[in-house]
């Protein structure tokens, strides 16, 4: 509908180049992902803009960066082509401009801090380093809720507050799309949490193969298995010290008997003393 409609306007050329962009943008976090041993699922292009959907199980948040910033890259190296080819004479002044814009349009769009695009994947992955899994899935959820709510109030200010611009159709549209797919992702982060257990053993491989500093949790015997679990930080190993109230008794457990716990299809709320024997 869109080229239909771009071909009756006389912009056929213009959203064929766009579309262009978009792909090799996409071909960025592809061939990133492809170097790192992801498995890439498939590519989406959508109307404003697109979609690489990757499996990444156990990936670190340097992993993460380095998928999400492959994407703007490309815009970088196409805008930079576009200018000189109409520096040189190649392409027309207005052609080679509109070509440098549609990639500096491409490449600031997706780093706004809003999942899925590039700037929510690493605000993601900078949350991670410096706080539990857990409450980085929610925040990251949350921070792209409150700004595809803002980028909607943008699109309707002007119709609110009687400016003659009217409202800003695109962006209202494609701020709706975000906030629901947002919404989705927000009520699914316990699946995602899940989801993070279930590939934890990367980090435990990892932490065995270069010798690296367990990072300690101390909690206490009437914790949930599930609780302590949240504390987890994606980029470091852990070994929870579980302490009764009376401070005299201390134990120890590695990190894989908790999430081996969570996953076994027991009761994950039960107290973390249960697995003291």
């Amino acid at each position: 509908m869109v080229m239909l409609a771009s071909a009756m306007t006389g912009y056929f050329a213009e959203l064929a180049v766009l579309f262009l962009i978009v792909f090799v943008h996409e071909l960025g976090h592809v061939f990133a992902a492809r170097g790192l041993g992801w498995r890439i699922r498939e590519i989406k292009l959508l109307p404003f803009g697109g979609v690489a959907e990757v499996e990444a199980g156990g990936a670190n948040a340097k992993e993460e960066a380095l998928v999400a910033v492959a994407g703007p890259l490309q815009n970088v190296w196409m805008g930079l082509l576009a200018w000189g080819c109409g520096a040189i004479g190649l392409w027309s002044e207005p052609w080679a401009d509109y070509v440098v814009q549609a990639n500096l349009m491409i490449a600031l769009f997706n780093l706004l801090p809003i999942h899925p695009l590039d700037g929510g994947k690493l605000t993601h992955a900078l949350l991670s380093v410096f706080v539990d899994y857990y409450r980085t899935l929610l925040w990251s959820a949350r921070l792209s809720l409150a700004f595809s709510l803002v980028m909607i109030g943008g699109a309707a200010a002007p119709l609110l507050l009687g400016w003659e611009d009217g409202i800003q159709l695109n962006l209202l549209v494609v701020g709706v799309f975000l906030l629901l797919s947002n919404w989705t992702y927000y009520r699914n982060v316990p699946y995602l949490f899940v989801r993070f257990l279930t590939h934890r053993h990367r980090a435990v491989s990892e932490a065995l193969d270069r010798g690296r500093k367990a990072t300690p949790i101390i909690v206490s015997g009437e914790q949930s298995i599930l609780s302590v679990a949240k504390r987890f930080n994606r980029e470091r190993y852990h070994l929870v010290y579980v302490m009764e109230k009376s401070g005299k008794d201390l134990r120890v457990l590695a990190e894989q008997q908790i999430v081996e716990s969570c996953l076994s299809g027991l009761n994950p709320t039960r107290a973390v003393r249960e697995l003291l024997g």
